[in-house]
């Protein structure tokens, strides 16, 4: 399928779901800097949708990465509480609000790899472990989604699982690969 059917169909499974659609609005009207919602959020929404199972199942939480120039810890706990408070019920604890501007900062620590500083919020995306994961959406002021996946749909369409090329394949990659399995055994992995 060409990418254009591939993004209208997520559009579609992401716009029907009213719990993403509020995680988008919500993110959209607090004003947060060059945002995407990515990861989980996204790619088992659609592997969701293509197996039959329930449009939430195994999803966690809702990463959203923002960009801002100020990498201080209090400027993204500013952001973490707002989002904290605009959020009713559930949605309050599982909307993760990261600046992608700090990530060069604790990255090595965490995972023992280096991370240069990115210059905006896609940057990240090419970096994520998968090209499945590596898709972001934020939802428009004109209220079309918009689609940043630097690897193209396919992989996360095709329940397919590679490391992303040109990227260290992730320390815990097994690990990642075992546990996504056991919640969708029709995954296709590669290493």
């Amino acid at each position: 399928m060409s990418q254009a059917v591939l993004e209208q169909r997520l559009k579609d499974i992401l716009s029907s779901d009213p719990v993403m659609m509020q995680v988008l609005q919500g993110t959209r009207e607090l004003q947060l800097p060059d945002w995407r919602v990515f990861s989980g959020a996204v790619y088992q929404r659609v592997w969701n949708h293509l197996t039959g199972r329930a449009v939430d199942y195994g999803i966690k939480d809702y990463d959203i990465g923002y960009f801002d120039a100020d990498t201080s810890w209090d400027a993204e706990d500013v952001w973490i509480k707002r989002f904290a408070a605009h959020f009713e019920g559930p949605l309050s604890e599982q909307v993760e609000v990261r600046n992608q501007a700090r990530v060069h900062l604790w990255f090595p620590d965490k995972f023992g790899q280096p991370y240069t500083p990115l210059t905006c919020t896609d940057e990240a995306l090419p970096r994520f472990v998968a090209p499945c994961f590596a898709v972001g959406v934020r939802l428009e002021t004109d209220g079309e989604i918009s689609i940043a996946a630097p690897f193209g749909l396919e992989d996360m369409f095709n329940l397919t699982i590679r490391p992303t090329p040109e990227r260290p394949v992730a320390k815990d990659w097994d690990r990642i690969i075992t546990k996504l399995q056991a919640r969708w055994p029709e995954l296709v992995t590669h290493r």
